[in-house]
């Protein structure tokens, strides 16, 4: 009996496991439920620079997809995570980097956004510690859901504010283009 049990358990765990990506000690799950609506990991990489990592940033869609524009442009559901693996990010580098990650996916063109945008920055005020979580949930008609460490930081509304935040990493002028292609899991 015991080894019948055994044998139960090894089965209902290790398909578990196996649908789950680690990257950098993150566990990514290979899908998350958002309402009714189930998102799958359509990839993830590690944004680094000067040879450190700084996080892990993984997208999930509701079908798996390698063409960035039509990611950026659709108006469906879907969700950028980033999980800080460096001590070295501070709420001061993250806003910097961020504002620049904007202007680059608009082309310098923010004017239109710029209340979501500072709205947007408001979530990295509080200090960011190695370990923390960012998820931007993007619904439609409804919006950007911010989240730090899965607690609520604001919903920002529009469609174009949404494609110029998901632009900082899947635009042409993305953060880091080995962290784009794996997102789009090329």
């Amino acid at each position: 009996m015991r080894k019948l049990l055994g044998c139960l358990f090894v089965l209902m765990v290790v398909p578990m496991s196996v649908h789950a990506l680690e990257i950098e000690g993150v566990t990514l799950p290979e899908t998350k439920q958002l309402g009714e609506k189930s998102l799958m990991l359509n990839g993830a990489g590690t944004r680094s620079k000067f040879f450190l990592d700084l996080y892990v940033g993984s997208l999930y869609l509701q079908s798996k997809s390698s063409n960035a524009s039509r990611v950026v442009s659709a108006d469906e559901a879907m969700s950028i995570r980033l999980d800080i693996v460096s001590s070295f990010i501070t709420a001061e580098k993250m806003t910097k980097a961020t504002l620049e990650g904007f202007e680059d996916s608009t082309g310098g063109n923010m004017s239109a956004i710029k209340p979501q945008i500072d709205q947007f920055l408001s979530a990295f005020k509080e200090d960011i510690n190695e370990g923390d979580s960012f998820e931007f949930i993007y619904e439609p008609n409804k919006g950007v859901l911010v989240l730090k460490n899965d607690v609520n930081k604001g919903v920002i509304e529009g469609l174009a504010f949404k494609q110029a935040l998901f632009g900082i990493w899947l635009s042409d002028d993305s953060v880091q283009t080995s962290l784009k292609e794996d997102m789009l899991g090329e």
